[in-house]
Order: structure tokens, then C-alpha cells, then sequence
């Protein structure tokens, strides 16, 4: 009986295994290449700088977080640098930069604020809900604020 054939197939299988196994491994590097990129469509439900999304965004001096509107300004593993947002403008406060009516896609389209003067950091999980990417001139203005 001749059973050279199981040879042939053999390496037929092992061809198929390596030729997976290699494009499955080129895809996750083109993803996480992909996350770095500003305005790109969100990767895996995360946070992206140049977004605005609704998180948890921790008080200023409590422990506690509240749920509201933030710009993400950097993404570094598992946490989020984010500016917060806020319908309240304070003039007493430095760096607040005005938002159109409905940037954070609220149901009553009030007016917005960026405080720029106080960062946050959010734990990506935190995120709840992804409103879209904020206007380039914007971005250009806050984009070295993380750092």
C-alpha cells in the first residue's frame, strides 16, 4: 500500500496552520499600529485622542467620578488622559474653550466647555459612550496637553 500521500497531505495541513497563525499575527500589529492614528475609527471600542466620549471622569478631590462628556488627549495602555466638559462656564477659570451647542451629543444640545486647566485620568473600561471626533482647529489648539 502506497502512503505517500499522507506525506502530502501532512504538509498541505502544516501549510495551512503557518499561513494562519501568520496572518492572524499581521493583523493585531496592523490594529494596535492603527490606534495611534488621530480621527480614525475606533479600535475595539476604545478611546482614540481627538474624541469625545462619555466616561467616568473622577471629581477633581473625591474619589467618586461622575458621568460626563470628556475629550480623550492621550491613550497609554490601560488609562486615558482626558480634558472634562462641563455645560457650566466659569470665568474665574483659566482654559476654558467653548464647545458648539450639541458637541457632546446630549438630547437638549445646550452649550459646552472644555476646562482645559485640569486634567483627568480615566481607566479605558470607564468609557461608557463614543460622540465623535472633535473639530481639527480644536484639536489643534489642546493636542499638547497631554504631554
Amino acid at each position: 500500500m502506497d502512503t505517500s500521500w499522507w506525506l502530502a497531505l501532512a504538509a498541505v495541513v502544516l501549510l495551512a496552520l503557518v499561513a494562519t497563525l501568520v496572518d492572524g499575527w499581521g493583523r493585531r500589529s496592523s490594529a494596535r499600529r492603527g490606534r495611534t492614528a488621530v480621527g480614525t475609527a475606533t479600535v475595539a471600542g476604545l478611546p482614540q485622542p481627538a474624541e469625545i466620549w462619555w466616561a467616568d471622569v473622577p471629581y477633581e478631590d473625591e474619589a467618586r467620578t461622575k458621568d460626563r462628556p470628556c475629550l480623550v488627549l492621550a491613550v497609554r495602555g490601560e488609562r486615558a488622559t482626558v480634558a472634562k466638559i462641563t455645560t457650566r462656564f466659569r470665568h474665574e477659570r483659566t482654559g476654558v474653550i467653548p464647545l458648539p451647542p450639541g458637541s457632546v451629543g446630549d438630547t437638549q444640545g445646550r452649550a459646552s466647555f472644555l476646562e482645559t486647566d485640569e486634567l483627568r485620568e480615566v481607566p479605558v473600561w470607564g468609557f461608557r459612550r463614543r460622540v465623535g471626533v472633535v473639530d481639527p482647529a480644536l484639536w489643534d489648539q489642546v493636542r499638547y496637553l497631554a504631554g
